[in-house]
């Protein structure tokens, strides 16, 4: 699919190529964040310890902000908030000693990430 063009229209067509590419690229970006964030949830759910289960279940995906470039999503627990820094590090207890680490928060986001740059990889080389 070609497109002939004189010189003097050759620049408003690269421009318009090039903010199709944008576009789509952008649709890419998005789709793959989305991807990420409920994988990392999940990933946090199979693995955060379990007491009455509240916790696990706790863990949701929020829009943050989103326009036509950019989106800012949010991996959290909506009502465990509290208690999710004292899981993932530890923390002393009352009588003294200390309660051992948890940790399953971190692991998810170091898995999200490597996920995310493959996954973009992927989609603007295809």
């Amino acid at each position: 699919m070609s497109n002939t063009v004189s010189i003097d229209q050759m620049d408003s067509a690269i421009m318009d190529e090039l903010t199709k590419y944008a576009g789509l690229a952008a649709d890419d970006l998005k789709d793959a964040v989305k991807d990420t964030a409920k994988s990392v949830r999940k990933d946090i759910m199979d693995n955060a310890p379990v007491d009455t289960g509240k916790y696990k279940k706790s863990w949701s995906v929020k829009n943050v902000h989103e326009d036509a470039e950019s989106i800012d999503l949010v991996v959290h627990s909506r009502n465990r908030y509290q208690i999710a820094h004292l899981l993932e590090h530890g923390h002393a207890k009352r009588g003294g000693g200390r309660v051992a680490a948890r940790p399953h928060i971190a692991a998810a986001e170091e898995r999200g990430n490597e996920k995310l740059v493959q996954t973009l990889e992927e989609k603007l080389k295809g």
